[in-house]
């Protein structure tokens, strides 16, 4: 009988406290296409069986007015899969399973919170006791994410007062625009007076 194979963690890497460093390249970050996709089918099949406590979260999102704020269920981010990822606040979920490894967890948390991506550790059990405390909870966490990305945008206007945020005219508006000068032009001078004289 062959001998089975586990995935374990590597030693070096366990014994490191230090966060594995992430460098944003090609599809978002230095990974092979290989790994990006097993990733996302691994998020997939994450999301077709999901814990208790992922479906809760999931459905009270799912009911709420989020506006541009939503959560997107096991969003691969980086080489991580997240339980909650919200892009446009940098902010991801990560529900605390019993029997997770909590060593791999951490050095997760630290590799996305370099990247410049908060990390808020929800306990499983806490979900499904009191959701409604969660919520709580993470309503003020986004509020100051909401702060802190506003202060940041403020920040990087002070220091490139140069730097426009207009968005560029597109073609089609412009050619438009010269179009209908041209029919302007042409109405105009057909409703001049003619200076010709006529011949008797």
């Amino acid at each position: 009988m062959s001998e089975r194979k586990t995935l374990a963690l590597n030693p070096e890497a366990a014994a490191s406290a230090e966060a594995p460093a992430l460098k944003k390249k090609g599809r978002g970050w230095e990974i092979s296409e290989k790994r990006l996709d097993a990733l996302h089918e691994q998020a997939r099949e994450l999301r077709r069986h999901s814990s208790e406590a992922h479906k809760a979260l999931a459905a009270k999102f799912a009911a709420a007015d989020m506006g541009r704020y939503t959560f997107k269920r096991h969003a691969v981010v980086g080489s991580a899969i997240v339980d909650f990822n919200c892009h446009n606040l940098g902010l991801a979920l990560a529900i605390d399973e019993e029997g997770q490894n909590d060593t791999l967890a951490k050095r997760r948390d630290k590799s996305l919170e370099s990247v410049g991506i908060r990390v808020m550790r929800i306990t499983a059990s806490d979900i499904l006791t009191d959701i409604d405390a969660v919520l709580r909870q993470l309503t003020l966490v986004m509020r100051e994410r909401i702060e802190e990305r506003k202060a940041a945008a403020r920040a990087h206007k002070a220091a490139n007062p140069k730097q426009t945020y207009e968005r560029p005219k597109r073609r089609s508006d412009d050619r438009n625009g010269e179009r209908g000068t041209d029919r302007g032009a042409d109405r105009s001078a057909s409703t001049r007076p003619s200076t010709r004289s006529r011949k008797p």
